[in-house]
């Protein structure tokens, strides 16, 4: 007797219906934005330092690694705290999935862990999206002329299970801590540890030998845990946290470029807009005026 394949229909907690715009903002420390409002969501999640939002006319205070929901069609503005220049990923789009209620009003510190949903939007978005470097007026997002294969699928998918995680750990919070966190903190700590020596010391001229003398752990344990917890290397994290402080000099400073060089210790001045160039593709010099344009 032959039997019947059950076909299971899934079901749908959340649904995202359009992506709107997608930015990641690297604004100066003075920066303020009309206020606005649409039918659509927009969600806001400071990566570096910290913005003031408004909302309904109420100012909220959004810290390092928290995140925001405007809800459709509430007036709302951002702006930087006039203390230092904020990194800051804004992504709005259409959700009409009765669950989507549920981030109405929602200020949330974001468990760290969900950022491997939100970095893989950004880059998807410069591989999908011809976007200008700093444009909060954007109102259509162009395709590039050859974007990549799915890429727009892949954004609406990386929303979807960061919104679909965000409700699970604000719902069940005290078993995911339980079961995440003592784990997570086990296999990061020597990563953690290294990270806070080279925030610690992003100005100095560091070798390989500084940090494991620091760590009192040897090379290939610390290369090993490190590029586990990172995907990436321990000096090419250093140059990458020295480019970021370099950023925020251009941004919040008058210094010029071979003073920046000298802060933090790059080798000479042509040195450091080589770097700065291969890794966010622009020199000091143009990054510094495509800011003040």
């Amino acid at each position: 007797m032959e039997k019947k394949y059950y076909k299971h229909k899934i079901e749908n907690l959340l649904v995202i219906n359009k992506i709107v715009t997608i930015h990641y903002f690297e604004f100066d420390k003075h920066f303020k934005s009309e206020t606005e409002s649409h039918d659509f969501w927009e969600l806001v999640y400071a990566d570096k330092a910290n913005v003031v939002c408004t909302a309904n006319g109420e100012e909220i205070p959004l810290s390092e690694g928290e995140i925001l929901f405007h809800k459709p069609n509430e007036p709302h503005a951002l702006r930087a705290d006039g203390q230092k220049a904020p990194n800051v990923f804004i992504i709005a789009f259409e959700c009409k999935s009765e669950a989507a209620r549920f981030f109405e009003n929602k200020r949330l510190k974001l468990n760290r862990q969900f950022l491997r949903f939100i970095y893989p939007i950004i880059e998807e978005s410069k591989k999908t999206f011809d976007l200008p470097y700093s444009d909060p007026a954007l109102k259509k997002m162009k395709l590039l002329p050859t974007p990549t294969l799915g890429g727009q699928q892949l954004i609406k998918n990386y929303l979807e299970i960061l919104l679909v995680n965000i409700m699970r750990d604000e719902t069940e919070k005290q078993d995911a801590e339980a079961v995440f966190l003592p784990h997570e903190e086990l296999e990061e700590q020597i990563a953690k540890r290294t990270i806070a020596f080279l925030k610690d010391n992003v100005c100095e001229r560091l070798e390989i030998a500084d940090v494991c003398k620091a760590l009192h752990y040897n090379k290939s344990y610390i290369f090993k845990q490190f590029k586990k917890a990172t995907n990436c290397s321990v000096m090419a994290y250093f140059t990458r946290l020295k480019i970021d402080r370099a950023k925020r000099l251009l941004r919040e400073t008058a210094w010029s470029v071979t003073e920046i060089a000298e802060h933090l210790s790059f080798d000479s001045p042509n040195y450091f807009t080589k770097t700065f160039k291969k890794t966010t593709g622009y020199t000091p010099s143009t990054y510094r005026k495509m800011l003040k344009a």
